[in-house]
């Protein structure tokens, strides 16, 4: 049987549990509307559950080794570590300050700058990468002017969150032995140590404590979960791909809700963006047709196959 044909072929399986993972991270916008208390305690509270659930993650990949996982990392793993925590913090403090849309239009542009930072470490930038380049920023430039453009922080924090977690990327590109389960699960252990002194303990309860702990389980708990499973049978230009539902998604559910109605130029620019995004991520299949023919190994555990795979946006 050959292993790398089917890891990187176009698995409707693979498909499907990465679409699933989408479609848990697009849930943040929607689940963090329904929340009523201050922003410290939303950053504590999601990070405990989302610790939990990766524990939990973590132990059945691992087969009960936690601290071997952990140890395993190294220095690469908690430089990774830090930069999700730096992105997942700046992920909820941005929709905390802008509509939902706005974010996640911004975090689109994830994999062209993860790009342009791997150009600074010497990875080769392609034609066809920086036309997709200017095609985002012209997308970026249609949403800013539109009326419900971002405000200063919640800018601000869209940006910090594209930057530290296209960083990330480029990190896992080059230490694809780090297993991100065990960084993601330390990131949110550093989340929690430096909001919790500031959050409220009384707010988490009721039906707070309720969307809180689906932030944590579901939204990234469960996202990373499916992930796993499906960064081991596509490419990773197929799993960036389809990981852009996110983008689509989660200004959706807001709408529907009848919470936020994003502009025609916001949508517009969307738009652009997502067309920029396909164009580089979809540059990839064309290596992911030759690594076919080449000898490749499965992922060690389900913990590890999160590392194999360009990193989606995860925050």
């Amino acid at each position: 049987m050959d292993v790398t044909a089917a890891r990187v072929g176009a698995s409707p399986l693979g498909s499907a549990y990465v679409a699933l993972a989408a479609l848990m991270w697009s849930l943040a916008g929607i689940l963090q509307r329904q929340l009523h208390m201050n922003l410290a305690s939303q950053l504590a509270g999601r990070a405990m559950f989302a610790f939990l659930a990766l524990l939990v993650f973590i132990a059945v990949a691992e087969r009960g080794q936690l601290i071997r996982a952990f140890r395993a990392i190294g220095r690469p793993g908690l430089v990774i570590a830090v930069l999700l925590a730096i992105s997942s913090g700046s992920f909820i403090t941005a929709l905390d300050n802008t509509s939902v849309a706005n974010v996640l239009i911004i975090m689109a542009l994830v994999p062209l700058v993860a790009a342009l930072l791997g150009r600074l470490a010497g990875e080769p930038v392609h034609a066809r990468t920086w036309a997709a380049i200017g095609v985002a920023v012209a997308g970026v430039a249609v949403m800013a002017g539109a009326p419900t453009r971002p405000g200063p922080v919640g800018l601000v924090f869209s940006v910090i969150m594209t930057l530290s977690f296209s960083a990330m990327i480029v990190i896992v590109r080059r230490k694809t032995d780090v297993s991100m389960a065990p960084a993601t699960c330390l990131s949110q252990v550093l989340v929690f140590a430096v909001f919790a002194p500031f959050a409220h303990a009384g707010e988490l309860s009721g039906t707070n404590l309720g969307y809180v702990a689906l932030l944590g389980i579901a939204q990234m708990g469960l996202g990373l979960f499916f992930l796993s499973l499906g960064a081991r049978l596509i490419s990773a230009a197929n799993v960036a791909l389809i990981t852009q539902l996110e983008v689509v998604l989660g200004p959706l559910w807001v709408w529907l809700a009848g919470i936020e109605h994003p502009s025609a130029p916001t949508l517009v620019g969307g738009v652009i963006v997502i067309a920029a995004v396909a164009m580089e991520v979809t540059r990839g299949t064309t290596s992911a047709r030759r690594l076919r023919r080449q000898p490749d190994t499965v992922p060690r555990d389900l913990a590890d196959s999160t590392a194999q795979a360009q990193p989606a946006e995860n925050c």
